[in-house]
């Protein structure tokens, strides 16, 4: 309860100061004036300049970090996650290559699309007939179709106008860079609806959780809640993607961080810490990309790549010394 609150408090206090410090610095009380009146350079902070961006980072984050640590719950492997899986390079596949064919389609429903075909396309290479798929295989074929993925990406990328092309390759870093309140609202409106289809999954993620066996004993259609519950976290992913591109790492690191800071024992708890969590990497993360050099704003993705690639490799140790790997 108490590491529950603490996480909140920072991701408060992330925001405020996001909201506050860029290229030009603001004052608390420009910015209460700006709240309360509508006017002056706080009101240009909040409804343009920085309000939207830091809004659609706390939802990004939000929803991938709870794709995360459904995924780690679901395959019972820290290294799971729809970015090392592969999942969230297929949703930026589809995004690029609908915008070099010029298909005229909501970018979620692009970005979902794409998502469940990379899914789809890992568990059949993965598929075993003779027994069930151990967790390690379907990490190791994702990696594959991610990396596969990001190849096409390249090459569709070849097929767009020079400036559009370099926007597409900012945005595949993962970027936050112009959004408004229409993204803002997309993925707080798409997550909430998802995060409670999420929970209303709660028992069965749970069931899950103790083992297939167990979970069956229990009455639950284990293959049904399975799909079920990697359709929610693929989907979950995808419109973090469809705003801010796939940013590496956020879903990979949430859960672990929360599971740390808050000592959540329920699956309850431990979603609603990654969700946090989550939130909280990409702002700070934002933050640190847009502020850090004066003059040069860095995709968010830079930034979570620097802290992602270490944490990604000590789990990997930390899995071999285990004999996991």
């Amino acid at each position: 309860m108490r590491g529950g609150v603490i996480l909140t408090a920072l991701l408060f206090a992330a925001v405020l100061v996001a909201v506050l410090i860029g290229q030009v610095d603001i004052g608390m009380a420009e910015l209460w004036q700006g709240l309360i009146t509508g006017e002056g350079p706080g009101a240009l902070i909040l409804d343009t300049i920085r309000g939207p961006r830091v809004a659609t980072a706390v939802g990004a984050g939000a929803v991938l970090g709870l794709s995360g640590v459904i995924f780690q719950t679901l395959l019972r492997n820290p290294l799971a996650a729809p970015d090392i899986m592969g999942f969230t390079s297929g949703a930026g596949l589809a995004v690029v290559a609908a915008t070099a064919l010029g298909v005229a389609l909501p970018m979620p429903l692009i970005a979902a699309c794409g998502g469940l075909a990379a899914a789809v396309l890992v568990a059949l290479l993965s598929w075993r007939r003779d027994a069930a798929t151990p967790p390690l295989m379907l990490i190791l074929v994702g990696l594959g179709v991610g990396f596969a993925a990001s190849a096409l990406t390249t090459f569709s990328m070849t097929l767009l106008p020079s400036e559009v092309a370099a926007d597409a390759q900012r945005w595949m870093t993962g970027s936050l860079a112009a959004r408004d309140w229409r993204h803002v609202a997309q993925v707080w409106g798409l997550g909430l609806i998802l995060g409670l289809v999420t929970f209303g999954q709660l028992q069965a993620l749970t069931a899950l959780e103790l083992g297939s066996d167990l979970a069956a004993g229990l009455g639950l259609n284990v293959e049904r809640a399975r799909w079920g519950l990697a359709g929610t976290g693929v989907l979950l992913a995808a419109v973090g993607v469809a705003v801010a591109g796939p940013i590496p790492f956020v879903a990979l690191m949430a859960g672990p961080f929360s599971a740390r800071l808050t000592g959540a024992r329920t699956l309850g708890g431990r979603l609603a810490g990654a969700i946090a969590a989550g939130a909280l990497i990409t702002v700070l993360a934002d933050l640190v990309a847009r502020a850090a050099l004066s003059g040069i704003q860095l995709p968010v993705g830079v930034m979570t790549g620097l802290i992602g690639a270490p944490y990604l490799l000590w789990r990997l140790s930390r899995e071999m010394e285990r004999g996991e790997l």
